[in-house]
C-alpha cells in the first residue's frame, strides 16, 4: 500500500510541473521570449556536458549538439537587438489550456496502465553482493573469468606447466593486470627461460607495469634475449630504450641506428624506430637527418607495405602505448615470417615462429610453422616435440583426460627414440598413457623422468605426486 501512496504522490508532481506553465500567461513581449529561450539553451549545454561527462554520448555528438544550440543562440541574439516586439495574446491559448486538461488525466492513467502491466513491487531490491558489478562494468565476460579460473586451478596442481602460466599471464595482460601479468609471465620464464618469445613477453609487461620505464629486470631480460639471437628487433629496440632513459643516450643512439640500418622499410617497427633516433640525436645537440640511416629495401608486396605504413601512421597519431606494442610484436612476428619464406631452411627459425604464434592465440598458424621446421629436420627430437607440442596446443581443453592425437603421439614416440631421456617426451607421453588407463607405461615413462632430477627440485615433487597418484589408482 506504501508503495502506491508514493506512486500517486510522484505522478501528481510531475503533474504539476508540467500543466502549470502551460496556463500561463506568455510573456509580453518578443524580447522576454528570447530571454526565455537564451535560458533553456543555457541549460540545454549544461545538460549536454553532463551527459557527455557520463559517456551517454560520444565527443563527436556532443560537438555536433553544442554547435547546434550555438546557432540558435546567435539567432536569438540577433532578434533581439533588433527591437522587434510582438504583443502577446491577453491570455493562454485554448489549445495550451485543452494540452494542460489532457495531460493531467492522461498521464497518471498511462502511468498506471504501464506498470500494472510491466512493474513487479514485490520484488525486494537486489544486494549489492548480488549483482555483476563486473559486466555492469565493462569487464570480462563471465566465461572468460571461469576458464581463467580453472586455468589458476590446473596451475595450483602443476605449478611447473610453463605454457599454462605464459596463457594465464597473457590473459591478464590483455585485462590490463599488469602486475599479475608479470607475475605469471615470470613464473613461466623461470621454467621455460630459453623461450625468446616468451622472454620479450615477459620484458614488455614490466615495461608496461612500470609505467613506459625499463626496469632492471626486463632490460636484463632482453639482453639475454640478445644472447641468444643478437639479431632480434623487439629485444634490440628495448635494451637501446634502457640505456636511453639511464643516460646512455649515445649507446642508445648507435643501437637504433643499426636497428633501422637492419630493417625493412615496410617494417612496422620503422617508424617508431625513427621517433627515438631523432630524440636521442636532438638530446645530444645532432641534426637527426645526418645520423638516421636508410632502412632495407622493402620485402614486402605492396598492399602489404600499405597496411605497415598505416600501422605506422596510426602510431603516429597517438594510440596508446599497448596498442604500439602489440603492433610491434605483430609486426617482429610477420617480419620473421617474411625471413623464413626468403631462407625456409632456418629450422630453429621455424621453431621461434611456432612458439610465438602459439603466444598469439594462432594455433594453425603455430602447427603450421612447426611442421615446416619437421620437414627441414624430420629426426631433431627438440623439433619433433615443438611439433607435437603444437598439435596439443590446438586440441580443446577438456576436464576429463583422454588419448591425444595420433600425430601427435607419433611425433613423440620418434622424439624419444633419438634422444630416450627426452624431458618432454617422457612427460607428454606419460600423460597420454596415463588417460588411457595404460597406467604400466605412464609409470614407466615417469620413473624414467623422475631419475633426471633431485629431490629437492620442484619437478622431482610434482613427479613423484603422479606416480603416487597412478599407485593409488588416480
Amino acid at each position: 500500500m506504501l508503495f502506491w501512496i508514493v506512486a500517486a504522490a510522484m505522478t501528481a508532481g510531475v503533474v504539476l510541473l508540467i500543466v502549470p506553465p502551460l496556463l500561463k500567461k506568455p510573456r509580453g513581449a518578443a524580447e522576454d521570449r528570447a530571454d526565455y529561450d537564451l535560458e533553456v539553451y543555457r541549460d540545454q549545454l549544461g545538460e549536454l556536458e553532463r551527459d557527455q561527462g557520463r559517456g551517454l554520448i560520444s565527443e563527436a555528438q556532443a560537438a555536433a549538439a553544442r554547435a547546434e544550440i550555438g546557432r540558435r543562440m546567435l539567432a536569438i541574439a540577433g532578434h533581439g537587438k533588433s527591437g522587434a516586439k510582438a504583443a502577446a495574446p491577453a491570455g493562454a491559448p485554448r489549445s495550451a489550456i485543452l494540452l494542460a486538461g489532457l495531460l493531467a488525466v492522461l498521464l497518471p492513467l498511462g502511468a498506471l496502465a504501464v506498470y500494472g502491466k510491466l512493474g513487479r513491487p514485490e520484488l525486494p531490491a537486489q544486494p549489492l553482493a548480488s549483482r555483476n558489478l563486473d559486466h555492469e562494468r565493462g569487464g570480462p565476460p563471465k566465461n572468460v573469468l571461469a576458464a581463467m579460473d580453472k586455468l589458476k586451478a590446473q596451475l595450483a596442481e602443476t605449478p611447473n606447466d610453463p605454457q599454462g602460466w605464459a596463457i594465464l599471464g597473457q590473459a591478464y595482460a590483455k585485462m590490463g593486470r599488469l602486475p599479475d601479468a608479470a607475475e605469471a609471465l615470470g613464473k613461466a620464464v623461470a621454467l621455460a627461460g630459453d623461450d625468446l618469445e616468451l622472454l620479450g613477453a615477459y620484458g614488455e609487461v614490466l615495461i608496461s607495469a612500470n609505467g613506459g620505464t625499463v626496469p632492471d629486470e626486463a632490460r636484463k631480460t632482453f639482453d639475454a634475449v640478445l644472447a641468444k639471437d643478437p639479431k632480434e628487433p623487439r629485444a634490440r629496440f628495448y635494451a637501446a630504450l634502457a640505456r636511453f632513459q639511464a643516460g646512455d643516450t649515445k649507446d642508445a643512439l648507435e643501437r637504433w641506428r643499426s636497428l633501422l640500418a637492419e630493417s625493412h622499410a615496410d617494417a612496422p617497427w620503422v617508424p617508431v624506430v625513427r621517433t627515438q633516433i631523432e630524440q636521442a640525436a636532438r638530446a645530444l645537440n645532432l641534426d637527426p637527418a645526418t645520423v638516421t640511416p636508410e632502412p632495407l629495401p622493402a620485402e614486402q608486396p605492396p598492399v602489404a607495405q600499405n597496411q605497415g605504413q598505416n600501422q605506422g601512421q596510426n602510431q603516429g597519431q597517438g594510440q596508446g602505448e599497448g596498442e604500439d606494442q602489440q603492433q610491434m610484436i605483430r609486426g617482429m612476428v610477420d617480419g620473421l615470417a617474411a625471413r623464413l619464406e626468403a631462407n625456409p631452411d632456418d629450422v630453429d627459425g621455424w621453431l621461434r615462429l611456432s612458439r610465438s604464434y602459439g603466444v598469439m592465440g594462432e594455433p594453425a598458424k603455430a602447427i603450421d610453422a612447426a611442421r615446416k621446421a619437421r620437414e627441414r629436420a624430420p629426426k631433431r627430437p627438440d623439433v619433433l616435440v615443438a611439433y607435437a607440442s603444437a598439435l596439443l596446443s590446438a586440441e580443446p581443453r577438456s576436464s576429463k583426460p583422454g588419448p591425444m592425437p595420433e600425430e601427435a603421439v607419433a611425433a613423440l614416440r620418434q622424439a624419444l627414440e633419438g634422444e630416450p631421456e627426452n624431458r618432454d617426451a617422457l612427460w607428454l607421453l606419460g600423460l597420454n598413457a596415463a588417460g588411457v588407463g595404460r597406467t604400466a607405461e605412464a609409470t614407466d615413462l615417469w620413473t624414467r623422468l623422475l631419475a633426471q632430477f633431485k629431490p629437492e627440485e620442484p619437478e622431482y615433487t610434482l613427479i613423484r605426486a603422479r606416480l603416487d597418484s597412478l599407485k593409488a589408482g588416480g
